[in-house]
Parts: C-alpha cells; sequence; structure tokens
C-alpha cells in the first residue's frame, strides 16, 4: 500500500513520540508538547486549532475532578470513609480484601491516582498490623485502584478521552455508568484474585524510599464534647479505638483538675480534656475516630493572666504541647471583618523551626500574643533533649525548638518572615472537620447525581462542583490550582489534536486496515481482541492517557472497516488503557509505590500478567454480551 506524504509524517512523528516514552528521557508533557508542535509545523494541525485541546471537554474534566478529589482529601471524607470500612482486628485475606476493594470503590468515583495517595499511608500502616512488606499491600492496593478508575465516565482520564472520541464521531458521550457493566464484573474478579492469590507473587522488599523527617510526638489536649461518642467509655476502651494511629492517653483534665496516668476504668465525660501523645501524621486519624476536636486556646486576655501548671506530669523526653482550634474565629465571622474572611481563605498547617538568633527565642506565646497580632494558633512544640516543665502558652521558647503553627498562609509568612523561624519540608498535615467532609462529598456526589441523571453535561457538572467547592471553601484556594496535575492536563490537550491529525491524514483508516486484514484477518472478534491487547501493551509501555487519545481513532476506523458497533472497540480502549499492570512507568499509581515498596522494574510483571490475562479473559465475551457487535 502506497503512503502519502503527511501519512509519512504522521506515522514518523508518532514512531519518535513512542521511543521517547518509551527512553523516558524526557517528561511526557514535554514529549506529547513536541509532538503537536512538529504536527504544526508540518502542516498536519492548523496553528488555529493547535491549542484547542485545552478547551477539550476530558481535559476539562479531568482537572475538575482532581480538585474535587481534593477536597475529599483535605477535610478528611476518605479518611473516616476508611475507618469506618476497614476492619479493625480481621486477618491477612479480609484486611486486603477491605482495602483493596475501598480502593477501587474510590476510584470510581474520584480520580483514582487521588484514591491511591489517600490509601498509601493507610496501606503502610496495616502492613505492620499484618507482619507484611509494605510493597505487599502497596502493590495490590494500586492495581485495585486501577481496576476501579475503569467502572465509570470519571474514574480514570482514558475513560473520559473515549467519550470525548465517541462524541466527535456523532454518536453522543457516554454516560456516567455506561463503563460499569464491563468495568465492575473485571474489577470485582481482578480485585478478588489479587487480595485472594496475588499478593503471594509480590516480592517482600525494604521501602527505598525515605521515611521523612521525624519531629517526635505531640502531646495534644482534645475536648470531648456534649454527646460525644466517648461519652461514657472507660480510657481503656477509648484507647482501643484510637490503637491504630499510634496515640496514646497520657492525662485526663476535668474540673481544670489533671490527672496524670488516670486509671484505665475511669469513665470519659462530657467536657473532659483528654491529653494525648501523638506524632503529628497521627494525629488527624487519632481526632476523628469519635468526633473529638482540639481543645481551645483561651482568649489573648485569659491567656496572659492564667497562673502556669505546676507541670507536676512528667512529659516525654521530645515533646510538651497543648492543641488549639479556631472555634472562636468561626463564632466571629458572622460578626464582621474583613479579616476574618481573610483567616478562613487559606488556612494552613506549618512546622516551623526556630534558629539560632531568631528574635522569639525568650519568649512565649502568650508573650508574643500571636492570636491577636498574627491570627495564629501554636499548636504544640518539640524539644530536643529537655522536659519542658510549663504549659505552653507560658513555656519559653528556644532555638531548636519546633513548632506546629495553625493559622492564614499569609499571616504565616508573616510571622515567618518577623521571627527568623524557618519552614520544615512540606509535608501533608491535615486536623479532619466533619462538617467540611460532609460538604465535599455532597458536592462530589452532587457533581456525579447532575451528569448521571443528565441535567448537565459532565465538564460543566463538575465545574460546578469546583465551584461550589471554592465558595464554601472544601478546597483551599491557595490549592485549586497547585492540586491540579498540569502535565497531565497538559500532555492529554497537546495528544488531542495529534489524534485529530491522524483522522484527516487518514492514518487511522489505513492502520486500522492493517490490523483488521493482516492480523485479524477481517474476523470483528480477533479485531475486538488486538484493540484490547495493543492498548493494553501500549499502556504497559507509555501513558495510558495517550495511549487512549491514539488508540481511539484506529478503532472506530477497525469498527467502519469492519461495518460493526463502534462502541464494542471504545470500550475495548477504555479497558485496555486502564489496564497498565506490567511496569512502574504505565500507571500512576505503579509509579507512587516504587519507592515506598522497595520495588525494582521488573518486579511488577509477575502480579500484573496475570492480572493483565484475566482482563482479557472476562472482558472480551461480556463486551460482546453489554456491546454486541
Amino acid at each position: 500500500m502506497s503512503l502519502t506524504t503527511p501519512q509519512i509524517l504522521i506515522f514518523a512523528i508518532l514512531v519518535a513520540m513512542m521511543g521517547l516514552f518509551l527512553w523516558g528521557r524526557f517528561r511526557h508533557d514535554v514529549v506529547a508538547l513536541t509532538a503537536l508542535l512538529a504536527c504544526v509545523i508540518a502542516g498536519l494541525v492548523p496553528s488555529g486549532v493547535a491549542f484547542a485541546g485545552f478547551g477539550h471537554p476530558a481535559v476539562i474534566t479531568v482537572a475538575c475532578v482532581l480538585v474535587l478529589s481534593q477536597g475529599l482529601r483535605s477535610t478528611g471524607a476518605v479518611d473516616w470513609l476508611a475507618r469506618s470500612i476497614l476492619p479493625r482486628d480481621a486477618g491477612r485475606i479480609t484486611t486486603l480484601l477491605a482495602l483493596i476493594g475501598l480502593g477501587a470503590a474510590l476510584s470510581g468515583f474520584m480520580n483514582n491516582v487521588g484514591a491511591m495517595a489517600l490509601l498509601m499511608p493507610i496501606a503502610v500502616q496495616l502492613s505492620a498490623r499484618l507482619d507484611l512488606a509494605p510493597g505487599q499491600i502497596l502493590m495490590p492496593l494500586a492495581f485495585g485502584t486501577i481496576l476501579g478508575g475503569m467502572t465509570t465516565l470519571v474514574g480514570t482520564p482514558p475513560n473520559l478521552i473515549v467519550s470525548g472520541f465517541r462524541e466527535e464521531a456523532g454518536l453522543g458521550q457516554f454516560a456516567m455508568f455506561d463503563f460499569a457493566p464491563v468495568g465492575i464484573a473485571v474489577a470485582t474478579l481482578g480485585v478478588l484474585f489479587v487480595a485472594l492469590i496475588g499478593w503471594r507473587l509480590v516480592p517482600a522488599r525494604k521501602s527505598a524510599a525515605g521515611t521523612g523527617f521525624d519531629t517526635g510526638t505531640y502531646l495534644t489536649e482534645v475536648r470531648v464534647p456534649d454527646g460525644g461518642k466517648a461519652v461514657g467509655l472507660t480510657l481503656r476502651d477509648f484507647e482501643a479505638e484510637i490503637e491504630d494511629s499510634g496515640a496514646q492517653i497520657i492525662g485526663l483534665v476535668r474540673n481544670e483538675v489533671r490527672l496524670t496516668a488516670p486509671h484505665g476504668l475511669r469513665r470519659i465525660k462530657a467536657g473532659d480534656v483528654l491529653v494525648l501523645q501523638a506524632d503529628v501524621d497521627a494525629l488527624a486519624e487519632a481526632l476523628s475516630v469519635f468526633g473529638i476536636q482540639l481543645e481551645a486556646q483561651k482568649s489573648a486576655a485569659d491567656e496572659k493572666d492564667a497562673p502556669a501548671d505546676d507541670a507536676s506530669e512528667k512529659a516525654p523526653h521530645k515533646v510538651m504541647a497543648e492543641a488549639a482550634i479556631r472555634t472562636a474565629e468561626k463564632v466571629e465571622k458572622t460578626a464582621e471583618s474583613d479579616e476574618s474572611d481573610q483567616r478562613d481563605e487559606d488556612i494552613v498547617l506549618r512546622e516551623l523551626a526556630i534558629l539560632p538568633g531568631a528574635t522569639i527565642a525568650g519568649q512565649s506565646a502568650s508573650d508574643l500574643r500571636l492570636r491577636t497580632r498574627y491570627g495564629l494558633n501554636l499548636l504544640a512544640v518539640s524539644r530536643e533533649g529537655q522536659q519542658p516543665q510549663a504549659r505552653l502558652r507560658k513555656l519559653k521558647l528556644k532555638s531548636g525548638d519546633l513548632l506546629l503553627m495553625q493559622g492564614p498562609a499569609e499571616m504565616m509568612s508573616e510571622f515567618i518572615n518577623d521571627t527568623g523561624c524557618v519552614p520544615l519540608g512540606e509535608r501533608e498535615l491535615r486536623i479532619p472537620d466533619k462538617r467540611m467532609a460532609i460538604i465535599a462529598g455532597a458536592i462530589m456526589l452532587g457533581a456525579i447525581g447532575l451528569v448521571t441523571l443528565g441535567l448537565l453535561a459532565a465538564p460543566v457538572a463538575f465545574a460546578l462542583g469546583v465551584l461550589a467547592s471554592m465558595v464554601l471553601r472544601t478546597v483551599p484556594l491557595r490549592k485549586i490550582y497547585t492540586t491540579i496535575d498540569w502535565p497531565v492536563i497538559v500532555l492529554l490537550a497537546a495528544l488531542i489534536p495529534v489524534a485529530g491529525a491522524m483522522q484527516t491524514t487518514g492514518a487511522a483508516d489505513l492502520l486500522a486496515r492493517f490490523l483488521v486484514e493482516t492480523i485479524a484477518q477481517s474476523n470483528p472478534i480477533a479485531a475486538l481482541a488486538v484493540v484490547l491487547i495493543t492498548t493494553m501493551f501500549l499502556s504497559d509501555v507509555m501513558n495510558n492517557a495517550a495511549t487512549a487519545a491514539i488508540l481511539c481513532p484506529i478503532a472506530l476506523g477497525i469498527a467502519a472497516t469492519l461495518g460493526v458497533n463502534p462502541d464494542s472497540f471504545l470500550m475495548a480502549v477504555a479497558i485496555g488503557a486502564s489496564c497498565a499492570f506490567l511496569t512502574p512507568i504505565g500507571h500512576q499509581n505503579n509509579t507512587l509505590i516504587l519507592g515506598p515498596g522497595g520495588f525494582r522494574f521488573g518486579d511488577y510483571w509477575r502480579l500484573g500478567l496475570l492480572v493483565e490475562a484475566i482482563v482479557v479473559v472476562v472482558s472480551i465475551p461480556l463486551l460482546l454480551i453489554v456491546w454486541p457487535l
């Protein structure tokens, strides 16, 4: 068959692009943008539509879903869900089934990379309890979240890309749950296999990633609210519930009287203040188990006049702390000021270190009047090698102390500049907010409902959800844009016009005819299997979104050549693009676990090959039933 000059050019660009993807020297978005510009220079893509991909519905929807996923994450909604579903004292199989099943379910309704990032800390924590290497839980979880993404329209970017190509072909978009009949069956069998058998095939390796910096444990005071679930429980029962978080009760304050090492059978009353010892990463989980909240800091005036603690309690060697929340500010928010609006806009948690010569050395939080001057709360102080003998508000700070601070981002920066403190390495710190978690969950469900009922198109519905998140502050405004994975957005936006060039030059039809006539021998079922397996293979060696964008026009061309239902082939592309299990580079979830699991490049195929075989065996018959040729 003879090739035209445009076809030769587009094939040359595609081969070069795939080669660069496989080489891995340059980021995927850089390669995709290079391919797009090469197409423009070669005259394959008109310059006027070169960047039209940035307005493509799939690109807009992916960006919006990433923002809404951040809302579920930052408010603690997924943490609450994990605690509600995961068994506490079950064995390996039951725990793995619950964790991987939860990951798959979450991936259906939020970006599967976000779901994986949320559950990774829980998986690592469970590995110690189950006496497994972290990787033996992380790889099954990663595979489960990848499988779960194929069940709905918004679960993974390839589904949105496939839906976009269907609309451009004049067939309309896929509905929210059109992917479910095949996707749920494949995901269910895949999750069962991985949880029951597959995890045994994962090599037990030590983590190659660092554990991050350690600031020791914090002493944190939390108040039991009226009607709280903790009321009436014994301290022993309470500790049993928060045991997984690594926190423990070391004191109790009742009627302003502090009890050191209270008896485990003492019952908790409303208004009690429990003194918890926990590291900063476990603090959020410990707080949210019973819906308890950090003890509100006293007003500035009370703080100044309050008597110092007699410090009869012996503090741990590294830390003495007292936690605070902004309850007072939230009440005052309705009153008036622009100041409160500013505070509520960007509330952050930061760990700061006091440098030698810092101006705050030798002063206490009470002396500094942090709340009145900066609107900040000092939640904790970590001090190496000494046992602080004063309450936090009266503790004289020293160089080398580590401070856990909460407040508006702008005022935090001003405090850092004024005092000579430096922020520690960035890490995720959050205190769960039940009210905001409910709002974030309602926004996500509302957007999904609008799409499911056909009231709004997916990009509009999820953009409306992002707007609601911005207005209701479930995602801090400063994170609205930083939470979007821009390399993925650029990748998608650049490849959509490239895929269009494959169609306009006739290259997609030419390749489709080759696959149908030479490999599938004009057999529709064989052609369907070829499309599925080809997509799976390419997804393993290059980005899955890029694979979907390239294979969709080919799939449509094959269906047209054979005169069969194009939906069968588009669904095969969607499934194949969601099944990158052989390498750490095919899907971001595989990449996420590479370091924490201590994996090597060749560790994935042992389990991944069997999972991909299950996908092929299960999906081909189901595609023929649900989307008949």
